[in-house]
């Protein structure tokens, strides 16, 4: 079996980092439905809502590759070392990327994710694996939201301004002793036993 019956999809990306070869990709949308019972008639979308999109890539790079080639004669001209490998600079690129928690898009073989983060990453390494990088990235989005400010109408032009008009500062308020009922005060002095 090639190489190639192996991957998914070509052209994938994880933010700016193009994907060498993609072996899996869980995409999962989830609908949060209330546990509560619904009155029959109600609008059902009242009680439903979508929750943030997520998907688990499998790929990897490999240091024999032309890309990785292609990294490592550049990396020479500016400046880096023989020694210097490419799998290596992508997995820092991927650590950089989670740890600046900014969101980006992920493009797979079947959509494009836009605000996304990297929840976790995880590399897996063993004895047939050491010049390659094989990582699991699970992506959650993010999402946003634009709120807005709203000028409420002079207190003036209000039929009712005590309930809704904006909220003043009136300064501190003291406590006073209540008036006992059926009418009359009671001096503070009176409540002292003698």
């Amino acid at each position: 079996m090639a190489l190639l019956d192996f991957l998914v999809s070509r052209g994938s990306t994880i933010g700016d980092i193009q994907i060498m070869a993609t072996l899996e990709e869980v995409h999962t949308d989830t609908i949060q439905a209330s546990e509560h019972p619904i009155e029959r008639g109600a609008a059902i979308t009242d009680h439903a809502y979508k929750k943030p999109a997520e998907v688990l890539i499998r790929c990897g790079w490999t240091d024999s590759s032309f890309t990785a080639l292609v990294g490592s004669v550049s990396s020479l001209f500016q400046g880096g070392s023989v020694g210097d490998r490419y799998i290596d600079g992508v997995y820092s690129q991927l650590l950089a990327l989670q740890e600046s928690r900014q969101p980006f898009t992920i493009v797979t073989g079947l959509r494009q994710y836009d605000n996304m983060l990297i929840q976790s990453l995880r590399v897996d390494r063993d004895q047939k694996t050491s010049n390659a990088l094989m990582v699991t990235a699970i992506c959650r989005q993010v999402i946003i939201v634009e709120t807005q400010a709203t000028q409420l109408p002079p207190r003036e032009a209000q039929r009712d301004p005590a309930s809704t008009a904006e909220v003043e500062n009136t300064g501190v308020k003291l406590a006073t002793p209540a008036t006992p009922s059926p009418g009359g005060s009671v001096p503070p002095t009176a409540w002292v036993e003698e």
